[in-house]
């Protein structure tokens, strides 16, 4: 049953003054005194319950919470998934072979992609943090443009500014990602304030990790929307590691939805390599958050099962072994391979014609990307001042003097004019 948790208790009403009654006056609170000294313990309750809808063999495990989607929309879930851990693969490969200069796979979170990118509306704003590739592939980003914006090159829309995965587009109501953790938090709240304002029938949705579930700006953005009534669903992908750091030194209570309450915000943990269970809450938590005018918090639990990016070495720090019980076991991919198989919507012949058409499709994009020549050194100059003030004239006029002297050094005829 989809159940979104929030704090027990009466709403906070001040009595008044003169009742004969000893009721607490604090305005800060809504409780009752007692006479005894207690403590309250941080797990007084058992952990917050997972919700799911299919079991790891594809099978729906309560009729009633079956989304009852579409095939054509299952099989565009499907090959959206894998398509995406296509590109994941030969860019990783990429960067190993000093092609691009860093990289971050989504490996065995592709079920947290689709699942809430397909509950949203298209005027929905996305505030990812960097691992939400799939979203924007959902929304219709072409193959080109993930490709050149890793190789930074002229039909990158943020012309080669960014670091490679730190995708951004305007049309597609996708935020562009910031390297720093947690900063889209606040961000998003803002942003549903004035949404709300607007009243336009639109939301935000905002992803982030549970290791920048510890930054400040995590407590700003909670607070923030939840006192200002924000129409904003904040997406927690936990995936049991911040880097190198698992959740067990990560923090010491039940997780992030657990969190959620103690702010006033409906929350719920999910399965996150069941794309139902994530579709199913993701839509909920988006038709009240419009309709009530208040955040809600998903905690979708899940596996990182690539290394934290190109920079980083997992076997560091985790087992062999447990990283393939993730990746053979329970992985969102098979999981809704089992489901499709089951009801003769896939079949070993279908998935072998798909995979070399996925490949094929992704390796012609990163060989035109390849070819494509770098931005203008223009761009250095554009974009922050609508009239570039007398310094910055100067640089511009410093740089392009240096490069004549040393044009050897210099090789422009990799750059568009």
């Amino acid at each position: 049953m989809l159940c979104f948790f929030t704090m027990q208790g009466p709403v906070l009403q001040q009595q008044p003054f003169n009742t004969p009654e000893e009721k607490p006056q604090f305005p800060g609170a809504s409780a009752d005194f007692v006479e005894r000294l207690e403590f309250i313990q941080p797990n007084v309750i058992s952990g917050i319950p997972i919700y799911r809808v299919m079991d790891r063999q594809g099978q729906i495990l309560n009729p009633a919470e079956d989304p009852k989607i579409p095939r054509e929309e299952v099989l565009n879930f499907y090959q959206k998934m894998t398509l995406l851990n296509t590109m994941d693969r030969i860019l990783y490969e990429s960067q190993r072979q000093g092609r691009i200069s860093f990289y971050m796979t989504n490996y065995g979170e592709e079920g947290t992609h689709m699942g809430s990118a397909a509950a949203l509306e298209p005027t929905d704003l996305v505030f990812g943090q960097y691992r939400e590739a799939g979203v924007l592939m959902y929304r219709g980003f072409p193959l080109d443009l993930f490709m050149a914006q890793c190789y930074a090159n002229a039909d990158d829309l943020g012309k080669g500014r960014q670091m490679p995965v730190h995708y951004g587009c305007k049309d597609l109501n996708f935020v562009t990602i910031s390297s720093p953790l947690a900063t889209q938090l606040p961000q998003a709240a803002g942003a549903a304030y004035a949404l709300k304002r607007e009243n336009n029938n639109r939301a935000v949705i905002c992803y982030f990790g549970e290791g920048a579930a510890s930054e400040g700006d995590a407590h700003a953005g909670f607070n923030f929307a939840a006192t200002l009534e924000c129409p904003i669903i904040f997406f927690c992908r936990n995936n049991g590691y911040a880097i190198s750091t698992p959740t067990s030194e990560q923090y010491r209570g039940d997780g992030i939805a657990a969190r959620g309450p103690g702010y006033g915000i409906m929350s719920i943990r999910v399965d996150g390599n069941d794309v139902f269970a994530v579709y199913n809450a993701t839509r909920e938590a988006r038709r009240r958050a419009v309709a009530e005018n208040q955040p809600f918090l998903i905690e979708a639990m899940t596996y990182r099962i690539g290394h934290h990016s190109t920079s980083d070495d997992s076997s560091a720090y985790r087992s062999v072994d447990e990283v393939n019980y993730w990746d053979k076991q329970d992985h969102p991919i098979s999981r809704l391979r089992h489901y499709m198989v089951s009801r003769g919507w896939w079949d070993e012949d279908q998935e072998r014609a798909w995979r070399k058409q996925s490949r094929q499709h992704v390796m012609e994009a990163f060989e035109r990307a390849e070819r494509r020549l770098k931005p203008s050194p223009d761009n250095l100059f554009s974009d922050v001042y609508d009239e570039n003030p007398p310094l910055l004239k100067k640089q511009e006029q410093d740089l392009f003097q240096h490069i004549r002297q040393y044009k050897e050094h210099y090789p422009l005829d990799l750059y568009e004019k």
